[in-house]
């Protein structure tokens, strides 16, 4: 057996102010500071340890790793970092209020680019400010594959082949492994780990810093997963 842990970054500044975060590089607000403490705490205190880590390249993801990995004073470990594991990109919405944006839009029409599975939001165009070619983080990337917008099948087609070809070779390997990213690339491995549906995959929500394990047999098939929440 096999023991993977994901865990969603803490609540982020844009996620205390209701707004659309997707690529922007928001830091954690202090609760989120918070959930990645406590969630190392568990952590540590049920027993996990890790050989590597995994993370997306915004900071909420790097500062909430961090902070659980000086937790569990593991601070030494081998740490991957990939563009690929970044939120899904929300396009034009990005910076935007969430109940701003449903007066102007329509409640119908947000939720549609909130939670269907193939449809995006609005998209950038590559003169915006707010597209990925112009930051620095992603001067390595080629510019085709940097999104102007994403749905959730979108992000889970970024998301999978850096899944099946750098990480899953780790976990064949008896590597254990913690994965801190967001709530959209976690769902796209969720939803190939446990074959959901896509009609399924749009109802399910990861909250923000409470470790989620899958435990996996040898062909990386789900056993089961759990959360590991704070004893009240």
């Amino acid at each position: 057996m096999t023991a993977l842990v994901l865990l969603r970054h803490g609540e982020s500044i844009w996620n205390r102010e209701n707004r659309f975060t997707g690529w922007t590089d928001v830091d954690l607000s202090p609760k989120g500071v918070a959930e990645a403490k406590e969630a190392g705490r568990i952590l540590r205190a049920k027993g996990f340890t890790f050989d590597l880590a995994f993370t997306s390249v915004l900071i909420r993801a790097e500062r909430t790793l961090e902070i659980v990995l000086d937790e569990m004073d593991l601070k030494g470990i081998e740490v991957l970092k990939s563009w690929r594991l970044n939120e899904r990109h929300y396009g034009a919405l990005q910076g935007l209020n969430k109940a701003q944006t449903a007066r102007q839009y329509g409640e119908e029409q947000v939720a549609i680019w909130r939670r269907s599975y193939s449809i995006p939001p609005p998209a950038l165009t590559r003169e915006d400010d707010r597209f990925p070619g112009h930051d620095p983080l992603y001067k390595d990337v080629p510019v085709n594959d940097l999104p102007l917008g994403e749905s959730l099948k979108d992000t889970v087609e970024r998301f999978l082949p850096y899944w099946t070809g750098t990480i899953e070779p780790f976990l064949r390997k008896q590597k254990r492994v913690i994965i801190v990213a967001h709530g959209n690339t976690l769902r796209a491995l969720v939803k190939y780990l446990d074959g959901v549906s896509d009609e399924d995959i749009v109802k399910l929500d990861i909250p923000t810093g409470i470790p989620l394990v899958y435990e996996l047999d040898e062909m990386l098939k789900t056993i089961k997963s759990y959360y590991l929440a704070a004893e009240k």
